[in-house]
């Protein structure tokens, strides 16, 4: 009886959340069809979706759907794109040919660049950015679209407290440009941010109900003296104190992805069943409370989860072929605490490249580097995947030693 009432409040949970949003990769060679995606995704409540690329096959499936979408341009396009014609010509035939049925609300142009520490790559970012918007400007269609580019939390040189989070300094002026660009377009600063790793490098020290937003003591900044009870948050406030310490104090902060995986290797503490559906059913009970973070606490979160499926072709440690709210057969890979939805036979896409406008990236993957303390990072561009693995020790010492002093309180 407890058990169905649980899953009967997360499932009114699931209805509330009306800003959800979710990550759709296509790393795999057995997923559904997109049609049949499109009752999974309203299962869960979700209203946006954030493609890695333009699929032509996912944006005429969800015409007429109201569900909003982020489609991406690769790395590997930046160059291309820093051409105004090129821009406009993709423009054109990923975006301006689906609307108004499709609702494509922003293009997400590149992923993770500027810690990729490929000079090629951050110079023409920004271009590349400015010559799409330019061209939706031309298109008339830049008040209904947006332009930006999501980031890796290792932009941070400092994280911790919360209130003292400041860019890398070798990237401060890359940003500042980035985030101009966002003020005068009005568009968000996107930020890819784990908690999960923080854990799996530091299983007997991070406390696990901090990072799965279980009920726990907590930490307080001591420099804001603002209570945190959850990793995320924190993260997320140190990117809006980074903003603020150049300048930028209203830019929209969205987190493109964040997630738990359900499984993984012999070496990946916390990669559960259990941990993936408390880490993303909690992160959306506070998604459908409107609940902000300590430092901005009336600011709705705007959050897409990764990811909607597992994707049985990524490359690197388990883990990333688990990040899945459902399986390739529509499944959920744990209880959602939503009515399963039956797919219709023949429902597996063929293609596992998920885009028929996308290409290999000729982009090299990053380097494994870290963020500073507790902030641990992810690198996915939606094709070339890396976890970093590593975390600056000061920082992280620093951050473990205050949060077992409040769990020993």
């Amino acid at each position: 009886m407890m058990e169905s009432l649980r899953l009967a409040c997360l499932f009114l949970v699931f209805l509330s959340v009306s800003s959800l949003g979710i990550n759709y990769g296509q790393i795999a060679d057995n997923l559904p069809s997109p049609e049949n995606v499109v009752p999974l995704v309203k299962s869960i409540g979700a209203t946006r979706i954030k493609l890695y690329d333009a699929d032509p096959k996912v944006l005429k499936a969800f015409a007429n759907t109201g569900v909003e979408f982020i489609v991406s341009l690769g790395n590997e396009y930046l160059a291309k794109m820093k051409d105004p014609s090129n821009a406009q010509s993709w423009v054109k035939k990923n975006v301006q040919a689906y609307l108004p049925a499709t609702k494509i609300t922003c293009i997400a142009v590149g992923n993770e660049v500027l810690t990729f520490n490929d000079t090629t790559l951050t110079d023409n970012l920004l271009p590349a950015m400015q010559s799409v918007h330019t061209a939706l400007v031309n298109l008339k269609l830049d008040k209904k679209v947006t332009v930006t580019t999501a980031h890796s939390l290792a932009i941070l040189q400092t994280s911790y407290p919360p209130s003292a989070g400041a860019f890398r300094k070798d990237l401060v002026d890359c940003v500042t440009q980035i985030v101009d660009f966002h003020c005068k377009t009005a568009s968000p600063f996107l930020i890819n941010a784990y908690p999960y790793f923080a854990y799996k490098g530091n299983p007997k020290q991070v406390s696990l109900d901090f990072v799965l937003f279980q009920p726990n003591s907590g930490i307080v900044d001591p420099e804001s003296n603002l209570h945190y009870d959850n990793m995320l948050f924190a993260q997320i406030d140190a990117v809006h104190s980074a903003l603020a310490s150049v300048g930028y104090k209203n830019v929209c902060v969205q987190i493109s992805e964040t997630g738990w995986p359900s499984k993984g290797d012999a070496d990946e503490a916390g990669a559960t069943p259990e941990n993936a559906r408390k880490y993303n059913c909690n992160l959306m009970k506070l998604i459908g409370q409107k609940k902000g973070t300590p430092m901005r606490p009336n600011s709705d979160l705007n959050i897409f989860v990764f990811a909607l499926f597992n994707e049985n072709q990524k490359p690197g440690p388990g883990s990333e072929r688990n990040y899945g709210l459902f399986k390739p057969d529509g499944s959920q890979a744990y209880s959602l605490g939503v009515p399963a939805v039956t797919l219709s036979s023949n429902s597996s896409s063929s293609s596992g490249s998920g885009s028929g406008t996308d290409a290999t990236p000729s982009a090299s993957l990053p380097p494994a580097s870290s963020s500073s303390g507790y902030l641990a990072i992810t690198s996915d561009s939606g094709r070339s995947l890396s976890r970093c693995k590593s975390l600056l020790l000061s920082n992280l010492v620093a951050f473990i030693s205050l949060l077992l002093h409040h769990l020993q309180c």
